[in-house]
């Protein structure tokens, strides 16, 4: 690789965790929001259904826009967006749902988290391989991080039923990245699987609304936030346009980039930013423990990075770390077998996003080489 396309490399990558982190903050919004609207008459169930029917139906137009009647990649892909909505959208929210009543919403949060050890596993089983020294380090790191976070050294209350939900909610959170994560050589645009994921992910809580699984009721009286009173209304649509909407997107392009697993490492963000919002909106302090967590998992970011920087370092077509899962490579590479006489060969897992060639380069022992320019989508 030269100087310039590892630059390159260097700032795609950089670009997919500013808009992981986008993704983070934007889902740590809910928190506030949620509570405001359950500190009134409504229940956790009428919450998600609200907030995830009012994301489908914004991003219904988006999508169709995107799609652009390319219809034949929604008939290949129908599979992935179901998937992505029962296992993505529906389970890790409904688990959770059921974790926090048996459990305290900290340990809760821990075992849903556990979902990137479930994303890290599950690469190393498909790759036939351990994860190496920094994935492990960074694990350890994140873990730790996670339980300074969520200060559970206090009293901490563990039932066997809610540690079961909240490991199912870690497996739906598990999917979510490498659902997303996952693409074809003709992959649905990041709108239409978000969207499409969302709408399968409504009509899911719907259903389990009508026959009494979830229950669901509706206030009307104003929410008070941050000393202020807001119409339930206000609180809805942040819910859907900020909470929901926003960091599915987001989220999609983010894992698209980055790879599920640097992805999911990067998504234990959105736990610091709950942090940070639920003191600015509703007065909680954190305390110095907490922000000690966020420091130890910002490192265990830092060390699964480092990996991914050097299985991005190519000298020619002999690569560091072949077949290093959930990598990230720049536009205008693509990630191929390497071949005598001919070049490098272009592997089928390109997500073309505007004029961005953005490759997964997951489970491929790959060479890198020039790709030809490619139009829009």
């Amino acid at each position: 690789m030269t100087d310039g396309e590892e630059t390159m490399s260097t700032r795609t990558t950089g670009a997919g965790i500013l808009v992981a982190l986008v993704s983070a903050a934007t889902f740590a919004t809910s928190g506030p929001f949620a509570k405001a609207l359950l500190d009134t008459d409504w229940t956790p169930g009428s919450v998600v259904f609200l907030r995830v029917a009012g994301a489908a139906l914004l991003l219904l137009v988006p999508a169709l826009r995107a799609l652009d009647g390319r219809w034949d990649l929604l008939r290949r892909g129908w599979g992935q967006v179901v998937a992505f909505g029962f296992a993505a959208v529906a389970v890790p929210q409904l688990a959770f749902f059921y974790a926090v009543q048996h459990l305290s919403v900290g340990v809760a949060l821990l075992l849903e988290y556990l979902g990137l050890v479930l994303v890290v596993a599950w690469q190393c089983l498909v790759a036939r391989r351990l994860p190496r020294r920094p994935t492990v380090l960074g694990i350890a790191l994140a873990v730790v991080g996670l339980m300074l976070v969520l200060d559970l050294f206090g009293g901490v209350r563990v039932s066997g039923i809610g540690v079961m939900w909240g490991l199912i909610a870690a497996c739906g959170l598990a999917s979510y990245f490498l659902l997303s994560g996952h693409v074809t050589e003709q992959p649905l645009p990041p709108l239409v699987l978000a969207g499409g994921g969302l709408v399968v992910g409504s009509v899911a809580f719907a259903a389990l609304g009508i026959i009494g699984v979830l229950p669901m009721e509706f206030g009307s009286a104003p929410v008070q936030l941050a000393g202020l009173s807001f119409p339930w209304w206000a609180a809805v649509l942040e819910l859907s346009v900020i909470a929901a909407a926003t960091p599915y997107v987001t989220g999609v392009i983010a894992n698209r980039i980055l790879g599920a697993k640097l992805a999911s490492f990067v998504g234990l963000s959105e736990v610091v930013f709950a942090v940070l919002f639920a003191w600015v909106l509703l007065g909680e302090l954190p305390k110095p423990v907490q922000l000690l967590g966020g420091l130890f998992i910002l490192a265990g970011v830092v060390a699964v990075r480092s990996e991914e920087s050097h299985d991005l370092h190519v000298d020619g077509v002999e690569k560091a770390g072949l077949g290093q899962p959930g990598s990230a490579f720049e536009a205008g590479l693509a990630v191929g077998e390497a071949s005598v006489g001919d070049g490098p060969e272009v592997a089928d897992d390109r997500v073309e996003l505007g004029r961005l060639d953005v490759v997964s380069a997951q489970d491929h022992g790959c060479a890198v080489g020039p790709v030809q320019q490619h139009g829009p989508v």
